[in-house]
């Protein structure tokens, strides 16, 4: 395998020193299973458990190309940032994988320095592709692309609406939000909820990450921490399978800094004044296992989360009519916000005929019933999100592959190949913003917009 490149090895230090948890053990090529053999590897970020539970994809799998052995190598990152880390040493090493799953936080820093291009598997098998593309939003599709080459096949998503405990409106008298509210009616949605609440009920309760967090009200302002542009190309793939979309691109490009735009401040001032009015949280820091029970007892009125909680809440006891999900609340606009995940094939792969084949089987029908049992993320395929929702999820749970049709603009967190770093960056600076006065605002804004111009000079 080539060595590892300058630019890449500069990227693990970049994310080593920006303190991502990187207290693993030494890697080696032992790790992988398989790895002296002719298997084809396959790494993903989850435990031996989750390993296990895709033997049957694996078992699906070689029935149709019973010539190429495959293994899942599990390696467990605390999140996104550890999990790329660990990869980027495998690669240093030279016992990197076949094939890694990706999520949109690292789909540019593999596009740019680690994943092989799918534009020629795509055109060779179009024919065979094109119920694919049929069946998944453009959307999509474009989150994948990178400088006009497309990386990855979607496989499943999450867009950022809007959950509501069914009883907190009901104890207000309010009904569900309609379709095109406010940031204004939501302001006054938690008011009535807070006036009729009593005990430790939270109106409204978010999180400080990347997706869910502050981003969202940034979409709906019709702006972002990071400048939004899009890559030229890409026209190769829109004529072929998407010939009446006329206003897609190359891939989304972030590489200028937007903190100083006023939308971002009117963004950033509108949730200080629900934290000073007592209406919503301090943005919480971590994931969102803790909220998942706060909402399930009913002590939270509404919080961001995607057809991801559906499973979550499920499992935490609390039945489909008890709770039910609204698109998110517009201002300037009501554009959302996605993250989504597919397989990356590496270029340091000697097996790329064979994981095109991988690529091609785990988002086919069959494969994507095999890999996603439950609702624990929307498919990519619009054709399986009711088998999956339609048992256990809200009355509204349309809303969430809907999403991408009502608002055609909507698009993926901001994740350049430096998304580590810049991610650092931002939720070091939102506390500050929204939990202090309101000149504290400026002031962490005007930290933010610095603190990404280090981020995103650094190779």
């Amino acid at each position: 395998m080539p060595e590892l490149s300058r630019r890449a090895a500069l990227g693990l230090g970049a994310v080593a020193a920006l303190g991502t948890a990187l207290s693993w053990r030494r890697l080696t090529g032992l790790d992988i299973e398989g790895r002296r053999s002719d298997a084809l590897t396959i790494a993903l970020n989850g435990t031996a458990q989750d390993a296990a539970a895709d033997e049957g994809l694996i078992r699906a799998f070689q029935d149709v190309h019973p010539d190429i052995p495959v293994r899942i190598t599990p390696i467990q990152g605390t999140d996104w940032s550890d999990f790329f880390a660990k990869i980027l040493t495998l690669v240093a090493a030279g016992t990197a994988p076949d094939v890694v799953m990706v999520a949109t936080e690292g789909t540019q820093l593999f596009a740019e320095r680690l994943a092989q291009p799918l534009d020629e598997y795509v055109r060779r098998d179009r024919d065979e592709l094109r119920e694919f593309f049929a069946d998944v939003h453009p959307s999509l599709i474009e989150a994948f692309m990178y400088q006009g080459s497309l990386f990855q096949l979607p496989l499943s998503f999450n867009a950022a609406n809007m959950f509501f405990s069914r009883q907190a409106l009901e104890t207000a008298g309010l009904d569900r939000p309609a379709d095109d509210w406010t940031w204004d009616d939501f302001r006054e949605l938690l008011r009535a909820m807070r006036s009729a609440a009593t005990g430790t009920f939270r109106p409204f309760f978010w999180t400080n990450r990347m997706w869910g967090g502050i981003v969202p009200w940034l979409y709906t302002n019709g702006t972002s921490f990071l400048k939004p542009e899009r890559f030229a190309g890409g026209d190769w793939l829109w004529q072929e399978f998407y010939p009446d979309e006329h206003d897609r691109s190359g891939g989304h490009r972030w590489e200028q800094p937007n903190a100083d735009d006023p939308a971002v401040l009117e963004a950033f001032e509108f949730m200080q004044e629900l934290i000073a009015e007592d209406l919503g949280s301090s943005p919480a820091s971590g994931g969102g296992n803790e909220l998942v029970s706060r909402f399930s007892t009913g002590v939270i009125g509404m919080t961001p989360s995607g057809g991801y909680w559906v499973n979550g809440l499920s499992e935490a006891g609390m039945a489909k009519d008890q709770y039910d999900v609204a698109y998110f609340p517009g201002h300037r606009t009501q554009q959302h916000q996605f993250g989504a995940s597919g397989y990356a094939i590496m270029k340091s792969s000697e097996r790329k005929d064979a994981a095109w084949e991988w690529l091609k089987f785990v988002v086919s029908p069959r494969g994507m019933r095999i890999a996603q049992t439950k609702p624990d993320s929307s498919s990519a395929r619009r054709s399986y999100n009711a088998e999956l929702y339609a048992p256990t999820g809200p009355e509204h749970w349309g809303v969430f592959y809907d999403t991408l049709d009502r608002f055609p603009t909507t698009a993926p967190i901001p994740a350049p190949p430096q998304e580590a770093a810049v991610e650092t960056a931002l939720l070091k600076n939102v506390l500050n913003a929204v939990t202090g006065s309101r000149e504290n605002v400026r002031t962490a804004l005007s930290n933010l917009q610095r603190d990404l111009e280090l981020a995103l000079a650094r190779e």
